[in-house]
């Protein structure tokens, strides 16, 4: 399809993205967007930038990259305990594609629907493909990552290394083949884990979603908590199909570092086990306990430091 203007663009495929939801007064169409946030409840925003080349491949189709922008952002969310309600996006392209725009947004409102979430707004420029999404929820209890406590278990949910593993595989040759779909699907279809964040609080003592990987997330918490994440090795292991791809000494190196999993880090009490299983039944999310919050600093996995910053996380200007 030929190209097209930025406001045929926004008018054809970006405007009534996501949910359909009574708090917004007015969407697309104006110099802003008007909502209507709880009464007293505190706001959670957030903001993720992707860039083509160096958060997904270039040649990622249009409609994962769609879900991907927005699936970041919700993770946010989810981290903070909270409820995403309204989002605004920047969509830079290189020239106008309205194939391109039309899956993308197909994309995104698929997982905008999927988490009550309305597109309200935001603008398309010329430049290298770039997408900001900006997400705003509302939280009567938001979580944070600062309130560890030496004594508490530390427990991540999923499969983390399997989007690292995905992206692997779609950087090769097995990109189609059938056996590796479900780690391709692992890194472009990752799944915000909302419900979970949402149960865990008033449960979870600290959250952080797992996108730089298990390792320097788990130092991020241990810094702003200024404890330290003791790591059981036995118990943070690949999964089987990681184990398949990659073996298993590069599967467990994708576990530790692999990052963009979008997985719950979380700390809480030692006795809150037996709910936090029971929550993990109720949101259908598997969750493991990988560790214990001890008296220190840093990151220690399997009885040795762990330098997170050297496993893992990606650093845009080292």
């Amino acid at each position: 399809m030929a190209g097209c203007g930025e406001f045929d663009l926004i008018r054809q495929y970006l405007t009534g993205l996501g949910a359909d939801r009574g708090d917004v007064t007015y969407g697309v169409g104006d110099d802003a967007a008007i909502t209507c946030p709880p009464a007293s409840m505190p706001a959670v925003l957030a903001l993720d930038t992707l860039v083509a080349g160096v958060h997904f491949p270039q040649d990622l189709p249009a409609a994962a990259v769609g879900y991907r922008a927005l699936a970041v952002n919700l993770s946010d969310m989810a981290a903070m305990g909270a409820t995403p309600a309204w989002a605004l996006l920047g969509l830079t392209l290189p020239a106008s594609d309205a194939d391109w725009v039309a899956a993308f947004a197909g994309g995104l409102d698929r997982l905008a629907r999927l988490n009550n979430v309305a597109v309200v707004g935001g603008d398309i420029t010329r430049g290298p493909l770039t997408i900001s999404l900006q997400i705003t929820g509302f939280s009567p209890a938001p979580l944070r990552r600062d309130g560890a406590r030496p004594g508490d278990r530390v427990w991540v949910s999923g499969r983390p290394g399997d989007a690292a593993g995905g992206l692997e595989v779609w950087q090769s040759a097995h990109r189609q083949t059938p056996r590796w779909q479900g780690l391709v699907r692992a890194f472009t279809e990752p799944r915000p884990r909302i419900a979970l964040g949402q149960a865990l609080r008033g449960i979870a003592s600290a959250v952080i979603d797992v996108s730089d990987g298990v390792l320097a997330d788990a130092g991020h918490i241990a810094e702003a908590s200024q404890v330290a994440l003791q790591l059981e090795s036995t118990a943070l292991q690949p999964s089987a199909r990681l184990r398949a791809w990659a073996g298993a000494a590069a599967g467990q190196d994708l576990t530790l570092a692999g990052g963009d999993d979008y997985e719950l880090l979380f700390t809480a009490p030692d006795e809150a086990g037996p709910v936090i299983g029971q929550v993990a039944g109720q949101t259908r999310t598997p969750v493991r306990c990988i560790g214990r919050v001890v008296r220190g600093a840093g990151v220690d996995w399997g009885g040795q430091n762990a330098d997170a910053a050297a496993r893992g996380g990606y650093r845009h200007f080292d």
